[in-house]
């Protein structure tokens, strides 16, 4: 259930996010998680941590101009660009062949793409394990909205408001946030997990876009 957050300015730091090659020390946060995983500084594609960056579909490695069914990778569509098929990732006989395929590979992975060997997109368990053991709040960096997740041992993420895509337009920016996990919502194949925010609070949920919708990306990786 959403919670009201308190509003506060952060300072600002710097990331880089260059294509294709590895980040460098000081562009991943250490929370202290149980998994140990570390947690980008910034969204892939901006290079302070409250740019909004780039957004993508879900399983898809590049940007578009147009987020739909008709220009998703791994779809066919009918008439009016209605859903037909999914051809890759779908658990459901409605949607065509089954491959029980419920995470991303490393190859549909625009994180690993992007950032090199080892970054990835966060699963759904992951995203709920940031919010289990980090507080959050409702915040400005620089005049930008989003969510501050601080843990116990004094470290932070902000995570930009950044809205999403969907057809040709940008929507809800500066009010919500929606972030891809690499988990497939198994029950309805056409919907991935992610995690989704805004002034009132935060979840993990499955059902706030289709794949084909452009969304915030925030990468992890173990320290290992």
């Amino acid at each position: 259930m959403f919670v009201a957050g308190v509003m506060m300015t952060l300072g600002m730091a710097s990331c880089n996010t260059n294509n294709n090659t590895n980040t460098t020390t000081g562009e991943w946060v250490d929370l202290g998680l149980p998994s140990g995983v570390l947690w980008a500084k910034c969204n892939l594609g901006a290079t302070t941590p409250e740019g909004y960056g780039n957004y993508y579909a879900w399983g898809e490695t590049i940007t578009k101009e147009t987020y739909d069914w008709s220009t998703y990778r791994y779809a066919t569509v009918g008439v009016d660009d209605v859903l037909l098929t999914l051809t890759k990732y779908n658990t459901s006989e409605a949607y065509g062949t089954i491959d029980n395929m419920t995470t991303l590979e490393a190859s549909d992975d625009v994180a690993t793409a992007v950032l090199g060997s080892g970054a990835r997109i966060p699963t759904k368990a992951e995203w709920q394990e940031l919010l289990d053991n980090t507080t959050a709040e409702w915040t400005t960096v620089n005049n930008v909205f989003g969510r501050k997740f601080t843990a116990s041992n004094g470290n932070s993420l902000f995570l930009p408001a950044a809205g999403f895509r969907f057809g040709s337009s940008l929507y809800t920016a500066g009010t919500h946030g929606y972030y891809w996990s690499s988990s497939l919502r198994e029950s309805l194949p056409y919907f991935a997990w992610q995690m989704c925010f805004n002034s009132d609070g935060q979840g993990v949920h499955d059902d706030s876009g289709g794949r084909y919708c452009g969304q915030s990306v925030r990468a992890v990786r173990s320290q290992n």
